[in-house]
Parts: structure tokens; C-alpha cells; sequence
């Protein structure tokens, strides 16, 4: 019987046999909407149940033709993830910054961002995403799931949009 420690920390043995506890993050896919506050939330609960980081994906505008594409730590890709650094600060969980730019036009098909977008959080090793079910165009749950469903993975949460709230009327003093 081999009882040298296993050299990865993630492999731990209970009752007998290896137990493989993954360590792959969950992305939440930010688009700079109100929406992200939820999204931020469905993804803080489901990475502290799990006990692993968060890869916040900060969807941007297609890069313009002869532009490098920006970097996760841009000004563009902080100012689409600040609304979500709040929430991540109270519930003190690890994050990882991630950009991802919308392709350039429609000619490919609807699924075509969608898929872009499934193949950069592979990229990062996610192995669940939570995605709005508003939007944007293209990159809402629905559109997501169903492009998760022909690829195979990964698995999309779908955060419900904020309920919207009308304006209260100022009441006059009288």
C-alpha cells in the first residue's frame, strides 16, 4: 500500500478510496448591465459552496481590425467589472480578472459568440458559468445554454434579471 502523500493538495483520500475534489473556477460573465449584480451574486454563491476562485469575464465591443485585443486588467475590462468587485470584496472569495471581445459581425450564425465565449472560459478552466437571461444580444443564458449543449460543456447557471422598480413620484410638503 503507497502511503506517500499525493504531491497534488486537491487529491484527498476518505474511506478507502482517491476522492478528486476539482478545483476549477466559476466564471461569471459581466457585460456592464444591471444585471451583473446578479450574476455576481448567483456566481459568488455557487464558488463559496464549491470552495474555488471566480474568473470574472468582462465582455467588451469587438476589438477594432489591427487593435491587440485589451488585457483582463485594462481600463475598459475594470470599468465593466467594478460593479461586481463590491460584492467579491464582502464575501472575501478569490477572483481572477478575464476579457472577452465580442466577435465582429453576424455573418457565422447566432450561436457564433456564444461559442466564442464557452471556448474562452474553457480556456481558463471553467467548469460553470452563470450568464444573464437578459442579455446582451447573443450572450444571454438561453442563447449560451443552448451553445454549452452542442459543445458539451460547460455547465450555464442563469441569473434572473433585476425586477424593475418604477420611480417614486417626490410627495409634496404641504
Amino acid at each position: 500500500m503507497n502511503t506517500t502523500p499525493h504531491p497534488n493538495p486537491s487529491h484527498a483520500s476518505g474511506s478507502g478510496r482517491e476522492v478528486t475534489r476539482h478545483r476549477f473556477p466559476v466564471g461569471a460573465v459581466l457585460a456592464d448591465r444591471l444585471d451583473d449584480a446578479a450574476v455576481a451574486d448567483a456566481a459568488v454563491r455557487l464558488a463559496t459552496a464549491r470552495g474555488v476562485p471566480l474568473l470574472l469575464i468582462a465582455v467588451l465591443p469587438p476589438s477594432p481590425s489591427g487593435h491587440t485585443a485589451s488585457r483582463p486588467d485594462s481600463a475598459a475590462a475594470r470599468a465593466v467589472l467594478g460593479r461586481a468587485l463590491p460584492r467579491l470584496a464582502r464575501a472575501g472569495i478569490a477572483h481572477h480578472p478575464a476579457a472577452f471581445h465580442r466577435p465582429t459581425g453576424r455573418a457565422r450564425g447566432r450561436l457564433h459568440a456564444a461559442k466564442a465565449l464557452l471556448d474562452s472560459a474553457a480556456a481558463h478552466g471553467c467548469s460553470r458559468l452563470v450568464v444573464s437571461r437578459s442579455g446582451p444580444a447573443e450572450l444571454d443564458a438561453h442563447t449560451v445554454m443552448e451553445a454549452a449543449a452542442l459543445r458539451g460543456t460547460p455547465f450555464v447557471h442563469a441569473a434572473p434579471p433585476v425586477p424593475w422598480v418604477p420611480l417614486a413620484a417626490p410627495h409634496a410638503s404641504r
